[in-house]
């Protein structure tokens, strides 16, 4: 019996060998294929745009091609529940947002996926600079302070437009709703970018959006910046002034984005995507067409992601709460 139990010893032990030789060598040789990038909103928007940008840059240092695959619908919901079942082989990751993974567990009573327990950050990657837009051919406004007055003249009476509920851009015009202590109408549609054509197109009077998607729309007649939604004036939007000091001290609105993958994917794997990414971002031209873009470029370690993640579901909950904003 002394026998046969050492053999079994070995021949476990040959196999955990055999097992760990080939994850190490699965790892190595990563990655053998393309790599799926995918993206909870329709094609044209800022998040479209960075995906597209970044993962390009990234596909060449990694030796294969990313493609980008666009999911969008239901608050990035589809996307990330996409992602979320995915293979945790390095092969599918995504570009979420404050929604995917701050809004969305205070506007769903059953979110079909969990940010903190389905996904393992790989690193934050931008915040894009937010501009509040108005079509002065419906809204005959120039100023922030002549918009709150014409809410508040007629309560209820003014269209905004955003990307869908829970939206970063439906929860900037909240926050700003309340900030100003106004009532308007919400007008939800699948996506920045077809929110900002009838925005163009007059169907709706304002939104909030990031400078990416609103800069193909500034030279509309008609569509004017009355402010932006960070704390500092935008280089990108000279003259045009900030919420905050419009007469709303402290008022500060991000479309900040990250890098996730599904939870079980190996640390080597994740490591090896994040330095990819920080590769990507220092290309010259790269960061250049970003900074254009209004974006702020960020870089995180995964800890210092999952920290800020539960840091803003926190404030976006105080928002939703007080908003009384459900999506279910």
């Amino acid at each position: 019996m002394q026998v046969h139990r050492r053999s079994f010893i070995a021949a476990a032990t040959a196999l955990g060998v055999s097992s760990a030789t080939s994850t190490l060598l699965a790892q190595s040789s990563y990655p053998d294929r393309p790599i799926r990038l995918i993206v909870p909103y329709p094609p044209g928007g800022g998040t479209d745009f960075f995906a597209r940008l970044v993962g390009g840059s990234m596909a060449q240092s990694l030796g294969q091609p990313i493609i980008v695959e666009n999911r969008p619908g239901a608050a990035t919901i589809i996307g990330a529940e996409a992602a979320a079942r995915s293979a945790p082989d390095g092969y599918t990751f995504l570009l979420g947002d404050v929604a995917t993974y701050s809004a969305n567990p205070s506007l769903y009573q059953k979110l079909p996926y969990d940010p903190q327990k389905d996904f393992i950050p790989i690193s934050l990657t931008g915040r894009f600079a937010v501009v509040l837009l108005v079509n002065t051919n419906k809204l005959k406004v120039n100023s922030v302070g002549e918009l709150v007055e014409a809410a508040r003249q007629s309560p209820g009476s003014i269209d905004y437009a955003s990307g869908g509920i829970g939206n970063p851009f439906h929860l900037a015009s909240e926050l700003f709703v309340q900030a100003a202590k106004i009532k308007l109408n919400h007008v939800p549609y699948r996506g920045a970018a077809p929110a900002l054509q009838d925005l163009a197109a007059g169907h709706v009077a304002m939104m909030f959006v990031d400078f990416a998607t609103a800069r193909s729309q500034l030279m509309t007649p008609g569509i004017k910046a009355l402010a932006v939604a960070s704390p500092t004036n935008f280089v990108g939007l000279p003259g045009v002034p900030t919420v905050a000091e419009s007469g709303y001290p402290g008022f500060e609105a991000w479309a900040w984005q990250g890098f996730v993958a599904p939870s079980a994917t190996s640390p080597e794997v994740v490591a090896k995507l994040r330095n990819s990414y920080l590769t990507a971002i220092q290309v010259a031209e790269i960061r250049k067409k970003l900074t254009e873009a209004g974006i702020d470029i960020l870089q995180s370690t995964s800890t210092e992601f999952a920290d800020y993640m539960r840091s803003e579901t926190e404030k976006w909950n105080a928002v939703i709460k007080a908003a009384n904003i459900h999506a279910d």
